[in-house]
C-alpha cells in the first residue's frame, strides 16, 4: 500500500451505517484512551469482556489479547503500519501551516515503513546499529550514570526524584554520543522530543499545537543539517556510516537518512528514559525484589524482561487494515485503524500465569511484546536494555538502601506512551 512521505495521515473512522458498529456496553469498559494512571483493570475488562471493541472516541478498534495482538503485529500485509506515527488528532490550521512553511517532511525511520522500503530501510541501518558500537558505549554510559548518583545522593535531605536526577539524561547523552551529536544539547533535544509526543500521540487542541509544530519544524531542520554535515565530515558514528554506506552504493537517500534520525534521536532516549525509571519504581515497590537484585546482580536481566512485561514504556501501537480482515472472530473493515493494547497483552491470563503479579522470577517473561513483533520488533532493544542494566548495576552498588518516597504517582496522558511523572525516592545516611 503506497505512503505519502509525511507524516500527516490522520487517523478517521471506518464508514459505518449509524453510530458504532460495535455494542461495547457502559462505559467502554472503563477504558479510558489517554489516561495512563492505572489502565490495568480496564484492560482486564477488555480481555474479558470485549476483547476487540470499536472506539468511536479515538476511531480505533482496541486490540486487547496477547494472541490477537501477535496475529495483528505478524500480520504486516493486512495489518500495515502506515498511520504508527500518525497524529492522533488532526493538526490545526496554524500548526499545518507553521510546519508546511518550515519546510516539515519528515517521515518515520522505520516504525511507520511497510517493505519493500522497511526492508530496504532497516537492513542498512542494522549494519550501523552494531553490538560494537553498543559495547563502545558501555563505559561512558557507566560513568555518567555514576556521576548522576553522585549528583543525587549529595542531596542533604537525603531525597531525590529518580526519573530527573538520573534516568532522563543518561538515554539521550547515550543516543546523541551514538549520532555524534554534541551531548550539550540535551535540553533542546528532550524539549524537541516532548513536543513530538504531544504532537502525534497527545489529545491537543489547535492552540496547544502552535508551538510544538514550531519545534517539530527546528527539529527536522536539524537533522538535515546533521545529515549534510556527514557527507562533509565524516567520522566514526552511526550518521556517518549511514552516508557512508549510501556512498559505497546503499540504496538510501539522505531524506531516508535523515527521517531514521529524527525516529532514533527520539525513540532512542525516550522509552528508555521510562524503562529505567519504571525498573527502579517497580523494584522499589516489590522490596522482595529489589532485595534480590542487590543480592545476586546476575537476577537483573530477568528483572528487566518482567518489567517490561508488567509495565512498559510503550502499552499502545497502531495498525491499519488494508484489506476487509478480522481480528479474534470480530470483522474489520479496510481501511479501519486498529489499537494494540501490548500492555493489556503483557498481562493475559492465557499466556502468564498471574499476571497480576510482579515475579522476577517468572521463566516466560520474555514474550511480552512491548518491543513489538514481526519486522518492525524494535532496533534498538539491545541499548535500551544495556542501559538499564548498567543502571540498575550501578545503583544498588552505591545505594542499596534506596527506597520510594511516600507519595502517589502519576503519569502523564498520552494514547502509547506510560511514562510516570517523578519517581520520588530517598535512602538511610
Amino acid at each position: 500500500m503506497a505512503v505519502s512521505p509525511t507524516e500527516s495521515t490522520v487517523a478517521t473512522r471506518p464508514p459505518t451505517a449509524s453510530g458504532c458498529p460495535v455494542d461495547h456496553g457502559t462505559g467502554h469498559h472503563g477504558y479510558s484512551p489517554f489516561d495512563m494512571d492505572d489502565p490495568f483493570e480496564a484492560y482486564a475488562k477488555l480481555r474479558s469482556e470485549h476483547p476487540v471493541m470499536y472506539d468511536e472516541r479515538i476511531g480505533y478498534w482496541v486490540v486487547s489479547r496477547w494472541a490477537d495482538v501477535r496475529a495483528v503485529f505478524e500480520n504486516w500485509e493486512t495489518f500495515s503500519s502506515e498511520n504508527a506515527q500518525a497524529p492522533v488528532r488532526e493538526r490545526g490550521p496554524e500548526a499545518s501551516r507553521i510546519m508546511k512553511e518550515g519546510g516539515f517532511t519528515a517521515y518515520s525511520g522505520l516504525s511507520a515503513r511497510v517493505p519493500p522500503d522497511h526492508t530496504r530501510i532497516r537492513a542498512i541501518a542494522q549494519r550501523a546499529f552494531t553490538p560494537r558500537r553498543f559495547k563502545a558505549l558501555e563505559p561512558a554510559i557507566r560513568e555518567n550514570t555514576r556521576a548522576a548518583l553522585r549528583a543525587m545522593l549529595e542531596s542533604p535531605d537525603r531525597t531525590g526524584d529518580f526519573l530527573m536526577d538520573v534516568a532522563y539524561e543518561i538515554p539521550t547523552v547515550t543516543i546523541l554520543t551514538l549520532l555524534g551529536v554534541d551531548p550539550a544539547m540535551v535540553p533542546t533535544y528532550k524539549r524537541w522530543s516532548d513536543s513530538r509526543a504531544a504532537m502525534t500521540w497527545g489529545d491537543l487542541s489547535d492552540d496547544q499545537q502552535v508551538p510544538h509544530a514550531h519545534n517539530l519544524v527546528e527539529y527536522w531542520q536539524e537533522m538535515q543539517r546533521l545529515v549534510a554535515d556527514a557527507h562533509e565530515r565524516g567520522g566514526d558514528d552511526l550518521i556517518a556510516d549511514l552516508v557512508e554506506a549510501q556512498g559505497a552504493g546503499a540504496e538510501i537517500s539522505d531524506h531516508e537518512i535523515a527521517s531514521l534520525c529524527y525516529s532514533l534521536l527520539f525513540a532512542g532516549h525516550e522509552t528508555t528514559t521510562t524503562l529505567i525509571a519504571n525498573s527502579i519504581r517497580m523494584l522499589l515497590s516489590h522490596r522482595e525484589a529489589w532485595d534480590a537484585i542487590v543480592a545476586d546482580p546476575a537476577r537483573i536481566p530477568a528483572a528487566i524482561d518482567e518489567v517490561l512485561r508488567y509495565s512498559g514504556s510503550i502499552v499502545a501501537w497502531r495498525r491499519k487494515a488494508t484489506r476487509d480482515a478480522e481480528i479474534g472472530g470480530t470483522p474489520i473493515p479496510a481501511g479501519a485503524n486498529i489499537l494494540l493494547l501490548m500492555g493489556s497483552a503483557n498481562r493475559d491470563e492465557e499466556v502468564f500465569a498471574h499476571p497480576e503479579q510482579f515475579d522476577i522470577d517468572r521463566t516466560d517473561a520474555r514474550n511480552h511484546m512491548s518491543f513489538g513483533f514481526g519486522i518492525h520488533y524494535c532496533l534498538g532493544n539491545m541499548l535500551a536494555k544495556l542501559q538499564d542494566r548498567i543502571v540498575l548495576e550501578e545503583t544498588i552498588a552505591a545505594v542499596p538502601s534506596l527506597r520510594l518516597a511516600d507519595g502517589p504517582i502519576g503519569f502523564r496522558e498520552n494514547l502509547s506512551f506510560r511514562v510516570p511523572t517523578s519517581v520520588p525516592v530517598t535512602w538511610e545516611a
